[in-house]
């Protein structure tokens, strides 16, 4: 009898984190799926799979499938731009006539969680600065979707869509998600339709991703490609586990899949979107009230402990959750509700994944013995008015950094807005830079910029970060 011959069918395509945007996708995100090979023996005359071998059904994901692609949809955003011929952005303000408005159009998939009030998870950045967003339903419905809000920290957007008979998906406990579980993500990659790929939860509370927000993602080799961003990874029973963000490649999409993919835990999902319902789009965060730094080993030395990672609690703000709960300039924090904390960035992680008021045990080393202190979450001031704090930073109003900047290495404040005509704008600061440091030295946070100026300085210059360059702002 003749040897079975094998096909092998290998599909390759390139992929970028996020939405599938027409005019460009970010490099350095990709993915390829790959078939397995499939021998004669398995395989039919007719070309077709047996639905049972012998008495034994095969099995198959399309039940469960049948029941969870009605809830994912596509997101079509559109977003008017005005393009210039010139590369120089003084030369395009001297001549705005010749700049051309362009429609920007990205695609993306979401996942309907509620049918009875028409609302839709999906990606921040699926529809970041859209004007005009619409989903396309399983069943070929087009519907115009309202934007509820979202957050650009944790990646996750809430839509309403009015129309009857939609279908929403049912949450899992992410908490409970294993190394191994077998998982399924289903969105529209490159604009193609709907697709359902399939692999296995490679890690969960994965950090540490580059340019990237708060951070603790599920990791699947699961193909999310261009366009799946937003849309759902769920369990063998057709649950919610996550929402799918990201591909990564370091060495970028030509280099092809690497089988590393991330998803947003359902549960943080589901705890952003219900404080962005509540809180008409605004997302409330706790904060401890300390600065603190990586454990190095100078510092550990002069602590007398080992160096084996932490946060040094450098500073504690009177009145924060940290002064009552008896935290100390010189503790090492080391654990965070049994999380290792490896340094300052994991402890700012961690600290901004946290529900607003919850309760967290912390592992310190004071004089080098353990200690456990259980620590609340007060809720951090969104923005600071330039006004309250120095009368020369009046009409500018200061707001955290965004996380994917911190994790870029940067600590400061945000300008937000500046007042036209305002003292702050006399002064020459502009929204958009980011204020590393002042005459009365570096912050961390908008908490430690607003406690610098309780002596206010006889002089004040800030040192600014405008675009990619830095420079120093004298401020009268």
């Amino acid at each position: 009898m003749a040897s079975p011959r094998t096909t092998l069918l290998t599909l390759s395509m390139a992929a970028a984190f996020g939405g599938f945007v027409a005019t460009a996708c970010r490099e350095a995100l990709d993915h390829q799926a790959q078939a397995a090979p499939a021998t004669a023996a398995t395989l039919p005359a007719v070309g077709a799979l047996p639905t049972a071998v012998g008495s034994t059904p095969m099995p198959s994901l399309a039940p469960m499938l049948a029941r969870v692609t009605p809830t994912v949809v596509s997101v079509h955003s559109k977003q008017r731009v005005r393009v210039s011929p010139f590369n120089d952005p003084m030369f395009s303000q001297m001549f705005p006539g010749l700049t051309q408005e362009r429609i920007s159009e990205s695609l993306g998939s979401g996942v309907i969680v509620d049918a009875a009030r028409g609302l839709i998870l999906t990606n921040h950045h699926v529809i970041q600065g859209a004007d005009q967003v619409s989903v396309t339903l399983a069943d070929g419905r087009t519907l115009p979707a309202e934007f509820l809000g979202s957050d650009p920290d944790t990646d996750i957007a809430v839509m309403r869509v009015k129309a009857d008979k939609l279908q929403a998906i049912s949450f899992a406990n992410s908490d409970q998600l294993r190394v191994g579980d077998f998982v399924v993500a289903v969105g529209n990659p490159f604009g193609i339709g709907q697709t359902v790929t399939s692999g296995i939860v490679s890690a969960v509370g994965r950090s540490g991703l580059p340019g990237m927000g708060y951070q603790n993602f599920i990791q699947t080799d699961a193909s999310i490609n261009p366009g799946n961003s937003g849309g759902a990874l769920v369990n063998l029973n057709g649950e919610l586990v996550g929402i799918n963000t990201a591909s990564f490649n370091p060495r970028g999409a030509i280099a092809g899949n690497i089988g590393l993919g991330f998803a947003i835990p359902a549960n943080l999902a589901h705890d952003i979107a219900e404080q962005l319902i509540s809180n008409k789009g605004v997302v409330r965060r706790g904060t401890f009230g300390i600065e603190s730094q990586d454990l190095t080993d100078a510092i550990a030395r002069g602590l007398g402990i080992s160096a084996d990672g932490g946060a040094v609690v450098t500073r504690v703000f009177p009145g924060s959750a940290a002064a009552r709960a008896g935290l100390r300039p010189g503790d090492v924090i080391t654990s965070a509700n049994g999380q290792r904390i490896t340094g300052r960035d994991a402890l700012r992680n961690f600290e901004g994944l946290q529900s607003l008021g919850s309760r967290v045990g912390l592992q310190v080393l004071r004089d080098g013995k353990p200690v456990q202190l259980q620590i609340g979450l007060q809720e951090q001031a969104r923005s600071v008015a330039g006004g309250d704090v120095d009368p020369r930073l009046a009409g500018a109003t200061f707001v955290e950094l965004p996380a994917s900047l911190r994790n870029a290495g940067l600590s400061g404040v945000l300008v937000e807005s500046v007042a036209r005509g305002s003292r702050a704008a006399q002064n020459g600061l502009q929204a958009g830079d980011v204020v590393l440091a002042s005459t009365v030295g570096a912050f961390d946070d908008l908490a430690a910029f607003r406690a610098g100026f309780t002596q206010r300085p006889s002089e004040l210059a800030l040192r600014v970060m405008r675009g990619n360059q830095q420079g120093v702002l004298p401020v009268r």
